[in-house]
């Protein structure tokens, strides 16, 4: 293969490199340096004997994402309650395109929370195999195990995935109206407004600065937090946050939090907030 060819057979599968590595980091900034990384090791390589390149790039993409995930995890001194992910925001109208492909499959941001829960190396096993139909002797060799090992890594995962997601009503604009009167009883200070938008089990979880995370349980108790932050809601705008409805706080150009919702039987049964500003810098908010 001619270096012309190379590149002209890896930007035919950026965009599904860019969903590899979204998946695997839950970040669009970090998928974006494990494509480039996995394009230098293509260069560096030795290609003419692959077969599939497309499958040959998806494993140096999850091979990449796998020693970043590590990497991450071992430069936390202290576990953190959450983590909440880089979430893909777009204006109300819908997706920008560059974002439909990252976000195939409903990939919501409640997905990606879990996924953050798992190792790395489960991570990795659900992600190609659940995700990609990538095979486990494939995997099994970025993760260094036996492909019955492998199986049983991505069977935990998706055991801890089912029991975790919940899946989102599918209609958008029933998920903006529940939003709405969520944000219309935030700004009025409605206590019971709040609780009656809100699942009785519903979830908060909030990724803060300087490496602080909240996570809070119980309608009652997530009332009471949207009611502390009410002087900021005048500066909220609905927009779309991975697909699904959400919320941007902002003023004056600068984004205090990016706030996404689980809307399931007509009720918000998790809301993941991230507002850390060094993160919320690097996001591409409309």
């Amino acid at each position: 293969m001619t270096d012309d060819e190379l590149t002209a057979e890896f930007e035919a599968n950026r965009t599904h490199l860019r969903a590899v590595g979204y998946r695997m980091l839950g970040s669009v900034n970090e998928a974006d340096d494990a494509v480039q990384e996995a394009w230098l090791r293509a260069a560096r390589a030795d290609t003419s004997e692959i077969e599939n390149m497309r499958a040959w790039l998806t494993t140096v993409v999850a091979r990449v994402s796998l020693d970043m995930l590590r990497s991450r995890k071992s430069k936390r001194e202290e576990p953190l309650d959450v983590h909440v992910p880089e979430p893909i925001v777009s204006g109300r109208d819908g997706l920008q395109p560059e974002h439909e492909a990252l976000l195939a499959d409903s990939v919501g941001l409640a997905l990606l929370v879990v996924l953050e829960t798992l190792s790395p190396a489960e991570r990795l096993a659900y992600v190609l195999h659940d995700m990609f139909s990538v095979p486990f002797d494939d995997i099994a060799a970025i993760v260094e195990r036996s492909p019955a090992a492998t199986r049983q890594l991505a069977s935990r995962a998706r055991r801890r995935v089912e029991a975790e997601t919940t899946v989102p009503d599918p209609d958008l604009g029933r998920q903006r109206e529940v939003v709405g009167a969520f944000m219309a009883a935030s700004r009025e200070g409605d206590f019971e407004g709040l609780v009656a938008v809100l699942d009785p089990d519903v979830v908060l979880r909030a990724d803060m600065a300087l490496g602080v995370s909240r996570l809070v349980r119980g309608a009652e108790a997530v009332a009471g937090q949207a009611r502390m932050y009410r002087e900021r809601d005048r500066f909220s705008r609905q927009a779309l946050v991975n697909g699904a409805a959400g919320m941007v706080v902002a003023s004056d150009e600068q984004a205090f939090a990016v706030l996404g919702f689980t809307v399931a039987g007509g009720k918000i049964v998790a809301i993941d907030i991230l507002a850390d500003p060094e993160r919320l810098a690097r996001l591409d908010l409309p």
